[in-house]
């Protein structure tokens, strides 16, 4: 089993940044590729963007965050971190971190479903 623990969320001004942390712990987390997802209120979980174990240029991210967003990973510390920047009030959702069995260094996923472990979520409200 692996463990993830999500932290860095919190409330910020429309266009200021915060940065989110997800620690994992448990069974070896090598071959883990990381993502991040968000769910707003009354809205669906939805893929923010993701990273590969192996290559740190494999990294994919959701139209809404591509080039406010940086998704990137420490495997020394087991953690992977989402840089976000020029946040805006439609940003505001719970973010979730999650991993998948990566059997092919290029190739990750950005469904939820084939996600195998999920963090608890920290919430991010970003205020107009």
């Amino acid at each position: 089993q692996v463990q993830l623990v999500e932290s860095g969320g919190g409330l910020v001004q429309a266009g200021g940044s915060l940065r989110l942390s997800c620690a994992a712990s448990g069974r070896t987390v090598s071959s883990l590729a990381m993502g991040w997802f968000r769910q707003a209120p009354r809205k669906e979980r939805e893929f923010v963007a993701v990273i590969s174990w192996w290559s740190d240029d494999v990294t994919y991210y959701a139209d809404s965050v591509k080039g406010r967003s940086t998704i990137s990973r420490d495997n020394a510390k087991n953690t992977v971190y989402l840089q976000m920047n020029s946040l805006k009030p439609e940003d505001t959702a719970v973010y979730y971190c999650a991993a998948h069995l990566q059997y092919s260094s290029r190739f990750v996923r950005t469904d939820a479903a084939g996600y195998d472990y999920w963090g608890p979520g920290t919430q991010v409200t970003v205020s107009s």
